[in-house]
């Protein structure tokens, strides 16, 4: 099998890789949500010194290069360990190139991309806020869920941004784990990889353009309505 299979077509873009990426970059920021929001409250509410280490390895994606996580990461997934007998045993199929390795790495890539920007918002909440709540009865999680994470929202909001945003352009950790396989981790970043490598330059051009505009849009309106939020919160 060839990870490296450019296919050369006159379409402007290729929407198979689109269709990809954007599914790939919805599906992991809803996992980075439902998996990072517990992780940044425990970070924002814990006095435990040792707390410092799960910083690190949150944050450690930022500083760790793409290769060397994705080179990790095919480890940890391939069918010598128990994860990636498990999936294929599952599935049917292994977990490296595949869609599925794919999410997994882009979660672990992007994780602190939404943890760290939950952990500020949750950290900014009115500590007296969320006593009173429990003064009157309200369990941790019912505070959480009608005191903390309604006044972080703009700050969360921010955060699944950011991990959207991320992962949409994910290159170095997804080429290791997916390869290019088109149609099932072929990306948009992958396909300006193909382009450039086939000397396209005109259509990795455009496709640098779309994910430009795209990512910029998505930010700007997201600031916009953190902002309109933010304001709303504080009158």
């Amino acid at each position: 099998m060839r990870l490296l299979d450019p296919s050369p077509g006159a379409r402007l873009v290729d929407t198979a890789a689109l269709t990809l990426s954007f599914q790939l970059a919805a599906l992991t920021t809803v996992a980075l949500l439902v998996v990072g929001l517990p992780i940044a409250q425990w970070l924002a509410t814990t006095s435990w010194r040792g707390k410092v280490l799960v910083e690190a390895v949150v944050a450690l994606p930022l500083v760790l290069p793409p290769t060397v996580l994705g080179f990790y990461l095919l480890v940890a997934f391939g069918p010598r360990t128990a994860l990636g007998r498990a999936w294929a045993d599952l599935f049917g199929h292994p977990l490296p190139f595949s869609f599925g390795g794919l999410l997994v790495a882009s979660v672990i890539y992007g994780l602190p991309f939404a943890v760290q920007p939950f952990t500020a918002a949750l950290s900014r909440v009115d500590h007296n806020l969320v006593e009173a709540s429990h003064s009157l009865g309200v369990s941790r999680v019912g505070t959480f869920a009608r005191v903390s994470l309604p006044l972080a929202a703009p700050g969360i909001l921010a955060g699944c941004v950011l991990a959207f945003a991320h992962a949409l352009g994910e290159f170095g950790v997804v080429l290791m784990v997916g390869g290019n396989i088109p149609g099932e981790t072929r990306t948009l970043s992958i396909a300006i990889f193909n382009s450039v490598e086939q000397l396209d330059y005109a259509a990795a051009g455009r496709t640098s353009l779309l994910l430009l505009a795209i990512s910029f849009s998505v930010l700007v309106v997201t600031y916009a309505l953190q902002r309109e939020r933010g304001g709303a919160w504080g009158r």
